[in-house]
């Protein structure tokens, strides 16, 4: 078995960092010296204890890759003479607060599809930038690194993630009953609810329920025998054109895999479905209270 081929990839920085002694004046090469000493006193200010050697050496690898995540976004080829060519254009400053400014709209968007109240927390909101920060953007110039590989995924499944959130929001705003503003958002939850109801026809948007309205539908739909690809027709007809590929993916899965959508046409009893509509919905059944 032949080995593997592993090919290094030090941090943008320090392929840049090299080509100094070749492709830079010595006054360019002065200059971005002092610059990238300035934002590691920065970054160990601000994110290290910059009163241990420790803190310091901590906040040069935040430096390196933080400047190294800007070039990676700003340069768009892998020459690394084109990225010299920025950071000398540019300065280090500037293509540290691009690389930065990346990890901070990142951090903003939210991990998964349960939000509760903390997310906009400005607490932990600064808590969790300065964590993702660190993850993504410490980088030995002696190694290789993936950060802005890890940028791009975990950028990809927060969009994807956003994208469940906006629409059980939009769903949300349109409840049949009035808007639901409760800070704690289960997305999934909402969505489940409203492709679930929408199985009874009239294109009544549901996104919360008791138990009380979850037996009425169950009986309406029996009683009916409702039209599950009509009522579903009817839900997409209202779903702004933005939110429509999240509704169309769920509706597609629950056509398949949905426990309570197989079920509520048979036999099955209102517990079995409750039960199994709390697998689905979580969070957003509320409490019949007497």
């Amino acid at each position: 078995m032949l080995p593997a081929i592993v090919i290094e990839k030090p941090p943008r920085l320090v392929r840049v960092i090299k080509l100094l002694a070749t492709e830079a004046t010595p006054d360019e090469a002065v200059v971005l010296a002092d610059e990238l000493s300035g934002i590691t006193a920065m970054v160990a200010e601000k994110f290290t204890n910059d009163r241990t050697a420790e803190g310091i050496q901590r906040a040069q690898l935040l430096t390196v890759g933080g400047v190294s995540l800007g070039l990676e976004h700003l340069c768009d080829s892998d020459d690394d003479l084109d990225a010299l060519d920025i950071l000398i254009e540019e300065g280090a400053e500037l293509v540290f607060q691009q690389g930065f400014r990346l990890v901070k709209e990142l951090s903003a968007l939210p991990e998964d599809s349960l939000v509760g109240e903390y997310d906009t927390d400005p607490v932990y909101s600064q808590r969790r930038l300065k964590e993702l920060f660190v993850d993504l953007c410490t980088a030995d110039p002696g190694e290789s690194w993936t950060g802005y590989e890890r940028y791009i995924g975990q950028l990809q499944q927060r969009q994807g993630v956003q994208a469940i959130v906006r629409a059980a929001q939009w769903i949300r705003r349109h409840h049949y009953e009035g808007p639901i503003n409760d800070p704690d958002l289960n997305a999934e939850g909402v969505i489940a609810l409203a492709i679930i109801f929408a199985i009874e026809g009239g294109g009544r948007i549901t996104a919360r329920t008791g138990q009380k309205e979850f037996e009425r539908l169950v009986k309406s739909v029996r009683k009916n025998d409702s039209d599950f690809e009509a009522g579903w027709a009817a839900l997409m007809a209202q779903v702004p054109a933005a939110h429509q590929p999240i509704i169309a993916e769920r509706i597609a899965t629950y056509r398949e895999h949905c426990t309570v959508l197989q079920h509520i046409k048979t036999k099955a009893t209102m517990k079995q479905l409750f039960t199994e509509l709390e697998n689905y919905a979580g969070s957003e059944l509320d409490p019949d209270l007497p």
